[in-house]
């Protein structure tokens, strides 16, 4: 028998909205059918056009809201959704605080898991909260534009506020775009891949406000670079290191292996917790450095280090949690697998007079083994892992070696979940509330700290 969905393409249906996805869409069903809708709430009626028919589920766009949420913001710049900027924004801020520890909650009880999820910690203003913008370049009609892609496409939509960033970020990025127009540097044409200048990047100091302008380019010279650099450190006295990255490719890479400093310093400086961090162009330094500072605060709490202890901070990046755990622990050993990032971490040690971590370049997982065969014995392990969480050879590497706790900081609720039941496997049981903390406000993401200990 084929299967039938009860919905049409095409056709317009009223409907009830029952649910958020993880991905911030509204949910309705239709005899059991799912339905996904962009900028729909719980509790709202809507007439809606069904655009996608999939055997499971299918997709429709809003026509009209019948009946809205109290959670509703009105009055909002439909760019930031139809871009992804800002997929959440039109759900009210305290709303957003709890679908996020909803999203937690919901993913340990599906998983038949007993944990509880503390409140999620949000910000005082949560928006211009991010300290690096990563901005395409492209020609619209006949004129260089900065702005952001239309969702699931690469239609350039033209921005200047992206809301969600330090607005001297937003006039940083307009600046070089004039100045680039005014020179006639020719925007990528990423069809027949010509042109010069592929994407501005633009990372501020949250404390020190020092700037770095990154200009990637897909030739390895910039015309006019001299006059450029000039005109931006005259507009821009923030600017402290103007950087060119070189990327060849055809491919939607954001950077190449090249990098020239075309003025100033490689590096800018920010402080994290008091302590001083170098951040070069392509570092791993977290967005929003207000959430963040909460984040690794909490982390480091619930590690209940009392001075006596050795520590392994794997996926070290450039030695932000690291160094801060540092002054709590005897002996910090952080690894990375990105060689530039480990350089870094031990510039910043150098630079905070820390001298006693050790930092090593190589895949987290294979670190791992190679500690354990050296006998070293960590009464702690702290997780900062990317969105694919902890591959289950550093699970097994990391049980061998014992830790009394391991505490995990995770940007994706569903690997964290999967993870926790691996480590339930070895005896690692969760033996506090998980705390979630909403480090990209407006957005669907969500960080959380968990402690699991050996029973």
């Amino acid at each position: 028998m084929k299967f039938k969905a009860p919905v049409s393409k095409n056709e317009e249906y009223e409907v009830d909205i029952i649910d958020l996805t993880y991905q911030g869409l509204g949910v309705a069903k239709i005899q059991d059918y799912p339905l996904f809708i962009e900028d729909t709430l719980p509790g709202e009626k809507a007439l809606i056009k069904v655009i996608k028919v999939n055997q499971n589920f299918g997709f429709a766009k809003l026509e009209k809201l019948i009946e809205k949420s109290a959670d509703r913001v009105e009055n909002i710049d439909k760019n930031y959704t139809r871009t992804g900027i800002a997929p959440l924004q039109h759900l009210k801020y305290d709303a957003q605080l709890e679908f996020k520890q909803h999203q937690i909650q919901e993913l340990f009880d599906k998983a038949k898991m007993d944990v509880e999820v503390l409140p999620t910690i949000g910000m005082d203003n949560p928006t211009h909260y991010r300290n690096k913008a990563q901005i395409p370049v492209r020609l619209i009609n006949g004129k260089l534009e900065t702005g952001f892609y239309r969702k699931h496409s690469h239609d350039l939509v033209p921005i200047e506020d992206f809301y969600i960033q330090d607005p001297e970020i937003d006039k940083a990025i307009v600046v070089v775009r004039d100045i680039l127009r005014k020179y006639h540097v020719e925007p990528y044409d990423e069809r027949n891949h010509k042109g010069v200048i592929r994407n501005i990047m633009v990372r501020r100091g949250h404390y020190t406000n020092e700037m770095m302008i990154g200009l990637i380019t897909r030739t390895k010279k910039l015309p006019m670079a001299e006059m450029i650099v000039k005109e931006i450190k005259e507009a821009l006295p923030e600017v402290k290191s103007i950087m060119q990255n070189i990327n060849l490719s055809d491919g939607n890479g954001l950077l190449g292996k090249s990098t020239v400093c075309l003025d100033g310093k490689k590096y800018i400086e920010d402080k994290l917790l008091g302590l001083k961090f170098a951040i070069s162009l392509n570092s791993f330094y977290q967005v929003n450095p207000e959430q963040t500072e909460k984040l690794y605060s909490l982390a480091i709490d619930k590690a209940e280090l009392d001075g006596s202890e050795t520590v392994i901070d794997a996926y070290c990046g450039i030695g932000t949690i690291s160094l801060a755990v540092a002054e709590h622990a005897k002996k910090v050993y952080g690894v990375e697998i990105v060689k530039e990032a480990i350089e870094d971490a031990k510039v910043n040690a150098q630079k905070n007079h820390i001298n006693n971590t050790r930092f090593v370049t190589g895949s987290a997982e294979e670190q791992m083994e190679k500690w354990q065969a050296q006998g070293l014995q960590p009464d702690v392990i702290m997780v900062d892992p990317p969105r694919k969480g902890l591959a289950s050879s550093f699970i097994d590497s990391a049980v061998q070696v014992a830790p009394k706790k391991i505490v995990y900081v995770s940007c994706n609720p569903s690997t964290l979940v999967r993870d926790a039941r691996r480590l339930a496997e070895y005896g690692y049981e969760i033996t506090q509330p998980v705390q979630p903390v909403d480090q990209f406000p407006q957005t669907v993401h969500v960080e959380s700290v968990t402690v699991f200990e050996k029973k």
